[in-house]
């Protein structure tokens, strides 16, 4: 039952339609994982019409791996993203970054000039020079209260 899904597009909101398209599951079943997993919930508007976020579309799609290609139950499955999620809530509390698909690089002070951005798109690229430039300015602020402490 190995499915490619499709690309999660860069959207604020997405329909329930678009979501069953984008994670492989039908309507009815996105409305019945609302009622047996209580971390999935859209935000409902006009005639109780669901928008899901990005994070709820990553979310559906790791409840439908569970069920789906792992075979868990439901109750197995709940289980399961219980300690996912809870996983994750140490993780940020210990300050740990949670980059799902990324890799984390870490860079001494002097390889920041150096650092090459591989092509990708141009938003993340500008992204990617807005934060090595703040990263740069918070070394130097680091390196001025230092010295301000030391004299």
């Amino acid at each position: 039952m190995e499915k490619t899904l499709p690309s999660i597009p860069a959207k604020r909101y997405f329909t329930i339609g678009e979501v069953g398209d984008l994670c492989g599951v039908k309507p009815h079943v996105l409305r019945y994982w609302e009622q047996e997993f209580t971390q999935l919930r859209p935000m409902k508007r006009r005639g109780n019409r669901r928008y899901y976020q990005h994070h709820e579309v990553l979310m559906i799609r790791r409840i439908r791996d569970l069920l789906y290609d792992q075979g868990f139950t439901i109750s197995g499955a709940r289980n399961k993203m219980q300690e996912l999620l809870q996983t994750e809530r140490d993780k940020k509390r210990n300050g740990e970054v949670m980059l799902e698909g990324v890799e984390v690089i870490e860079l001494d002070d002097g390889d920041a000039d150096d650092f090459e951005v591989e092509p990708l798109q141009d938003s993340l690229v500008a992204g990617g020079r807005q934060l090595l430039q703040v990263r740069r300015e918070l070394f130097q602020i680091r390196e001025l209260l230092t010295e301000g402490l030391a004299s």
